[in-house]
């Protein structure tokens, strides 16, 4: 429904890569702001590097945060349309895994299963899951067996210079080519932040191994999968 939070993931066949390359990131990440409309999918030359002067859409979701890594993607959408949400998972889906098999001479799956997509709905779950999307670029830094001494600057700093994610438009460079795909303001309306403190408390949830208690808060309630 119209004003519904979900949080969208999948991940490659049998934990196979499903990006080869910048080229395929650069891809993915322009569907996010070309399948984003009511009508067809916006026309836009797929070798241009900057979405800057793109057609404007008729959303049918925001996207609030997203986050991609080499055999995984994550999702945070806010519903505009009624079947918003679902409609542009599907495309997503659809218009990814046949760029990938006509790049790769290939046919079949790419993904391992339809997307997962789980509505959010109480308290806790809207505190953690922003940051969940966030921190599995930690997958990048370190190894799982180094999980307990994470450096909270050099992550920070990975984050911020990160290209496939929406941390960097809210937090890095700002002339970010892929900014005008997020709504930050409607992000910070909704989870009652603002930027300051949302850093701040990120910070917080990089010392220890609170990351991996969100984890294991988000998977025992089933909002989230082991991905990685």
């Amino acid at each position: 429904m119209v004003g519904d939070i979900y949080h969208i993931c999948n991940r490659g066949i049998r934990k196979e890569k499903i990006f080869d390359n910048e080229s395929d990131y650069f891809r993915f990440v322009l569907n996010l702001y070309r399948l984003n409309n009511k009508g067809e999918s916006l026309r836009i030359n797929p070798h241009r590097k900057s979405i800057d002067s793109f057609p404007e859409q008729e959303k049918i979701v925001e996207v609030l945060r997203w986050t991609l890594l080499p055999n995984h993607y994550h999702l945070l959408l806010y519903e505009k349309v009624d079947g918003g949400v679902l409609e542009f998972v599907k495309r997503l889906g659809n218009s990814f895994t046949k760029y990938i098999n006509i790049k790769r001479e290939a046919s079949g799956y790419l993904f391992q299963n339809s997307a997962r997509i789980v509505q959010i709905r109480n308290d806790q779950h809207f505190l953690y899951i922003p940051f969940y999307i966030d921190l599995n670029l930690l997958d990048l830094i370190y190894p799982k067996t180094e999980r307990r001494k994470i450096d909270v600057k050099k992550s920070l700093d990975f984050f911020k210079n990160y290209k496939w994610s929406s941390f960097r438009d809210y937090f890095g460079d700002s002339n970010s080519q892929f900014s005008k795909i997020i709504n930050k303001e409607l992000f910070y309306e909704i989870f009652d932040f603002d930027s300051e403190t949302y850093q701040k408390e990120l910070c917080e949830f990089l010392k220890g191994d609170e990351y991996e208690k969100i984890k294991g808060e988000l998977i025992k309630d089933k909002l989230v999968d082991l991905a990685g």
